[in-house]
C-alpha cells in the first residue's frame, strides 16, 4: 500500500502543484486548505506524513503542528513545514512545536522526495511497534506510553575534525543536559557507536563525504545501530550529498553555519522519537511476556497473533503462513513428549530467525505455527515459505545423542483490507491440508490455480 500524504496550503494553486508532484511518485494525496480542515483529516484518515504550510489565515502551521503533537492519535505522524520564510528563528519555532523538518518554497523535488523517503522509513518501523502495542492494549495488557519531554541524560556522539564545530555542538547539546562524546575519525565513531550506547550520532560531512555516507549506511544496517538517529552536519553546497545521506539512512541534517538553537531542537526531536519507540518496545515486552507468550517455545501465542492479524488487515495487505510439523504424533509416540517438546522449541527458533523483525510468528496450537508477514504479496510469501521449509529440513533435531529428522508443511494465504482474519487463516488451512495430502514437506498457496508455483 502506497504512503498517504496530507498536503495543507490555503492557496489552491500550490495545492494542485504539490498534488501533481506527489501523485507522479505514486503517493496517495489528501488535501486541506485550512488548519482546521487539516486537523479533521488528520484525525479521521491518519496520513503517513503531513506537508504543512506555515503562513495561513486563521490557524497557522505552528498552531496546527502543536495540536497534532498534543493528540495521542497523531503525535507520531511526521510533519514537514513548507514555508517561504528563511529566518532560522522560524525554523527553530517549528521544530520546538514538533515539526520534523522545513522545506523552502518553491519546493525542490529531489529534496521533497528524499525527505519523504527518510521520514516514511522511520515511521514504518515505529508503526510496526505501535501496532503491536495497540494489540496489547486491546487485550487489556498495557496503557499507551506518554511521549517523553525531557532528553536530559541522553548520550550523543559527534564525529567532526573541526574543533570549532565540535565546540558549537557541545555547547548547544550540553545546554539540554545531553552527554556528548567527540571523535575525529570514522574508525573511532564506528567502534564506539557499534556498542549501542548512544541516543544520537552527529556526522560532519567533509568536502568529500563518500566515506561518511558509507558509515551512515553501515550504521543503519547493523543491529546495534539500526534505530540510532543520524544527523548530518553539512555545508549548504552539499545538498546533493545530504539527500544521498537520507536515502542511505540519515534522519536529519543541519547546515553550516550551525545555529545552536536549531541544532538543539533537531537533536531533541530525534532523541524524543527514539525514546518513544524504545518505550513502546519496552512496555510491549513487559506486558506481553506472560499473557500472550507460549511458555514452551517463547513465541507469541494464538490469542496474540489473531488480534495482531485483525489489526493489520484493517489497513494493510498481509500473508499468513500456517505451518505444521510433519508426523509429529509419531515423534511423540516413538521418542516421548520430552523429545517432542524439544522439536517444538527447535522449530520455533528456526522459524523466528528466518523472518523479518516486522513479521510475527506464533505457536498456533499443538504442532502448528502461524506466521504473519506484513505487506507480503503471494510470490514473496511463497519464497519465504519455501525458505522456512528448507531451513527446517536441512538440520535434524538433536537431543543428546538422539537425532530426529524433521520436516514441515505450509499453507499460504494472502489478503488485504476488509478480508476477515478467520477467512484468511481458513484458506491457509485448506492449502496446508493439500500440502500434507500430496506428500508433506511442501508449501502451497491457497489459490489452487497457483499451486503449480508451490514447492
Amino acid at each position: 500500500m502506497t504512503a498517504r500524504i496530507l498536503a495543507v496550503d490555503d492557496i489552491a494553486a500550490n495545492l494542485r502543484l504539490l498534488e501533481a508532484k506527489l501523485q507522479a511518485e505514486y503517493y496517495e494525496v489528501l488535501l486541506a486548505s485550512s488548519g482546521q480542515e487539516a486537523l479533521t483529516i488528520a484525525f479521521t484518515q491518519m496520513p503517513d506524513v503531513i506537508l504543512l504550510d506555515v503562513m495561513m489565515p486563521g490557524m497557522d502551521g505552528y498552531q496546527v503542528c502543536t495540536a497534532l503533537k498534543a493528540d495521542a492519535r497523531t503525535q507520531h505522524i511526521p510533519v514537514v513545514m513548507v514555508t517561504a520564510l528563511t529566518d532560522s528563528t522560524e525554523r527553530v519555532r517549528g521544530l520546538e512545536v514538533g515539526a520534523d523538518d522545513f522545506l523552502s518554497k518553491p519546493v525542490d523535488d529531489a529534496t521533497l522526495f528524499a525527505r519523504l523517503r527518510a521520514l516514511l522509513r522511520v515511521k514504518q518501523v515505529q508503526d510496526a511497534w505501535r501496532l503491536r502495542a495497540e494489540t496489547a492494549r486491546d487485550l487489556g495488557l498495557e496503557s499507551a506510553p506518554e511521549p517523553l519531554v525531557s532528553v536530559a541524560g541522553a548520550r550523543a556522539l559527534v564525529m567532526a575534525d573541526n574543533p570549532d564545530e565540535v565546540a558549537v555542538v557541545r555547547a548547544a547539546l550540553e545546554a539540554d543536559g545531553l552527554k556528548l562524546t567527540a571523535v575525529a575519525s570514522i574508525e573511532e565513531a564506528q567502534k564506539l557507536l557499534g556498542k549501542g550506547d548512544f541516543d544520537l550520532a552527529l556526522l560532519a560531512l567533509p568536502p568529500d563525504a563518500t566515506e561518511v555516507l558509507r558509515l551512515a549506511s553501515r550504521l543503519r544496517a547493523q543491529n546495534n545501530t539500526r534505530d540510532l538517529p543520524l544527523l548530518l552536519l553539512a555545508d549548504t553546497a552539499q545538498k546533493t550529498q545530504v539527500l544521498r545521506g537520507f536515502d542511505l539512512g540519515a534522519n536529519d541534517h543541519a547546515f553550516r553555519p550551525l545555529d545552536p538553537n536549531e541544532l538543539r531542537a533537531r537533536a531533541r526531536n530525534q532523541i524524543r522519537r527514539k525514546r518513544y519507540q524504545e518505550r513502546l518496545r519496552a512496555e510491549l515486552d513487559r506486558s506481553l511476556e506472560m499473557a500472550v507468550t507460549d511458555q514452551l517455545t517463547g513465541l507469541r501465542n494464538r490469542r496474540y497473533v489473531r488480534r495482531h492479524l485483525d489489526g493489520l488487515l484493517r489497513t494493510e495487505e498481509a500473508a499468513v503462513l500456517l505451518v505444521d510439523i510433519d508426523k509429529f504424533k509419531s515423534i511423540n509416540d516413538t521418542h516421548g513428549h520430552n523429545i517432542g517438546d524439544a522439536a517444538l522449541r527447535d522449530v520455533a527458533e528456526r522459524l523466528r530467525i528466518q523472518l523479518r523483525a516486522a513479521d510475527v510468528v506464533a505457536r498456533y496450537g499443538g504442532e502448528e505455527f502461524l506466521a504473519v508477514l506484513t505487506g507480503a504479496p503471494s510470490a514473496y510469501a511463497l519464497i519465504v515459505a519455501d525458505r522456512l521449509r528448507e531451513a527446517i529440513a536441512a538440520e535434524p533435531v538433536r537431543v543428546g545423542e538422539l537425532v530426529v529428522p524433521i520436516t514441515i508443511s505450509i499453507g499460504v494465504a494472502v489478503g488485504g483490507p476488509g478480508v476477515p482474519a478467520e477467512q484468511l487463516i481458513g484458506s491457509a488451512d485448506e492449502a496446508l491440508y493439500r500440502a500434507k495430502r500430496d506428500g508433506r514437506n511442501r508449501a502451497y498457496l491457497a489459490d489452487p490455480e497457483l499451486d503449480k508455483s508451490a514447492h
